[in-house]
């Protein structure tokens, strides 16, 4: 009764019923909130205190942003159900549509900025990518590679922009992003569509210490992360941890290569991985090398590496290589 006399009280003023409307079409930072209802950032803070004492909304830490979301409880699912089928007047109606003609603002904001960032690091990129074969052209392996079938958990490695939740995340019934820059978590928010942004979960933290539960995924794509990390068999063997029986786990990255600049340069850790040493990082985290991928360019060659949970019925591994 206590729990439920809370959540009362705490819906029980207009701007914290505004800030559950906001936060049910997307993840906001309390600056955002701030900026959506036009209101001062202390007073949305009191507010936001208040909600999320009654486990209405949780809050995340990222760098120095704070960021909100919808509580994960079936007590906020159904209350969030209520709030469509509850006819507002006209005044409230007036206030949520302001409301949600500044959150499109918000929106064009996270995109102007993505935009920026690309702009201002487009140079450093492109001088990477004209070593190798075109992306377009590594994502479509990546996507012959998994197949067309459904995903129940999907979650990425290192996100950086988002481009690979941006690319697997629709077929997704659930997505998990992780990366350790704040800046490219923003860039990955910016690209999250509109609708269903609720099963969306941008994370800040580390890919060799996963905040995710044991065999809660199916799929895991490490998309050129591993190079940049001394430890890629800790990051492999995390991974594996959160793949439940029979998931996969996709890794692309480049094959060995001498291009020392890369390393002093563009802080590469790693100069490329062999095959034998993929194979041994898969087996000793309980994973089965299922496909292997090879798509050379000018002077690196990119490496796709697909590995399945033990216990599931594997295939042998088949090789491709593509010229």
């Amino acid at each position: 009764m206590t729990d439920l006399l809370d959540i009362f009280r705490a819906l029980a003023d207009p701007t914290r019923m505004r800030i559950m409307h906001l936060l049910g079409a997307m993840e906001l930072s309390v600056g955002e909130v701030a900026q959506a209802l036009a209101q001062s950032q202390p007073r949305v803070s009191r507010h936001v205190k208040i909600l999320a004492e009654a486990g209405l909304i949780d809050r995340r830490k990222e760098g120095n942003w704070v960021f909100l979301r919808i509580g994960a409880t079936p007590a906020c699912t159904k209350l969030m159900a209520l709030f469509d089928g509850i006819t507002e007047s006209e005044t409230e109606g007036l206030w949520l549509k302001a409301d949600l003609a500044r959150l499109a603002a918000i929106r064009a904001d996270r995109v102007r900025a993505a935009n920026e960032y690309f702009a201002l690091h487009a140079d450093e990129w492109d001088a990477i990518r004209s070593l190798h074969v075109p992306e377009t052209q590594v994502e479509a392996a990546m996507t012959a590679m998994l197949g067309d079938g459904p995903v129940r958990h999907l979650l990425d490695l290192g996100t950086g922009t988002g481009r690979m939740i941006e690319l697997f995340g629709p077929r997704a019934g659930r997505v998990s992003a992780i990366d350790r820059s704040p800046d490219m978590l923003r860039l990955a928010r910016a690209k999250l569509p509109e609708e269903s942004v609720d099963k969306y979960n941008l994370l800040l933290g580390d890919f060799c210490d996963l905040p995710l539960d044991d065999g809660s995924a199916d799929l895991v794509t490490a998309h050129q992360i591993l190079h940049y990390t001394p430890a890629p068999d800790r990051a492999i063997a995390e991974g594996a941890r959160i793949l439940a029986e029979g998931g996969r786990m996709l890794v692309v990255d480049f094959a060995p290569h001498d291009r020392e600049e890369l390393r002093t340069r563009d802080q590469h850790e790693r100069l490329g991985f062999s095959d034998e040493q993929m194979e041994g990082w898969f087996e000793a985290a309980g994973l089965l090398l299922q496909d292997v991928d090879t798509l050379p360019g000018t002077e690196l060659t990119v490496k796709l590496w697909l590995g399945r949970r033990r216990g599931a019925n594997v295939l042998p591994i088949r090789e491709r290589h593509i010229v």
